[in-house]
């Protein structure tokens, strides 16, 4: 980890996540990449080619990127640092839930080994962080949580959140706003026509009405 360059690790992040996950694509080209780390496409390419020299991913032109394996094994390092201090931030230090991703991203690459372990034993030893989002083992192994959307539930159907999506600190803030996070239960009462939004109550108080772009980014179980 201490001789790959941040940015090299932001990539390794971004290709990760882009094959894994729920927003999970077939295969990632380096427009894709570039999207994802926020850059032009052209530094997207000569990264990727960088990466490609340091077998950290292979890379077929005209085709897509893939991790190798040790490039697999850095992305579980980051992203495990990375949900651990957001659990940390949140349950310690009192944050907000659209505020700790970028806080995170600040830090994952700086804190030790020993670090890590001593948040980790503080908080638990957890599994998910305050998304809902699974944290990497220690030895590199994830766990998918297998969940449904909130658009796809019925009327009258009473489930709990176990995720949110973290892609938009503004949809966050907004979901925080009617008490939707991870560990609430919510009951579907209608479902307008033609996809229309879902009125829905919240811990058997609030009662809220959800369009289906948000509801589609909260993931459930019974």
């Amino acid at each position: 980890m201490k001789m790959i360059s941040q940015a090299a690790q932001d990539y390794i992040k971004a290709i990760y996540k882009l094959l894994n996950g729920r927003d999970a694509v077939a295969s990632v080209n380096t427009s894709m990449v570039a999207e994802k780390v926020d850059v032009a496409a052209a530094s997207a390419t000569n990264m990727v080619k960088k990466l490609a020299e340091m077998k950290l991913v292979k890379h077929t032109p005209y085709q897509g990127v893939e991790l190798t394996d040790m490039g697999e094994k850095v992305a579980l390092e980051v992203i495990r640092h990375h949900r651990l201090l957001e659990l940390y931030l949140a349950e310690v230090l009192g944050y907000d839930l659209d505020k700790v991703d970028a806080e995170a991203d600040r830090l994952e690459h700086v804190i030790s080994e020993e670090f890590e372990d001593r948040i980790d034993k503080i908080l638990g030893y957890p599994t998910v962080d305050p998304h809902g989002a699974p944290i990497p083992s220690k030895n590199g192994e994830i766990t998918f949580g297998n969940y449904r959307s909130l658009s796809e539930v019925e009327v009258g159907e009473r489930v709990q959140i176990r995720q949110v999506s973290d892609r938009s600190s503004e949809m966050l803030r907004y979901m925080g706003s009617m008490g939707l996070k991870p560990n609430v239960e919510v009951e579907v009462k209608e479902r307008a026509p033609f996809n229309g939004p879902l009125e829905i109550v919240v811990e058997n108080e609030g009662r809220y009405s959800l369009g289906l772009e948000v509801a589609n980014h909260i993931y459930v179980s019974l």
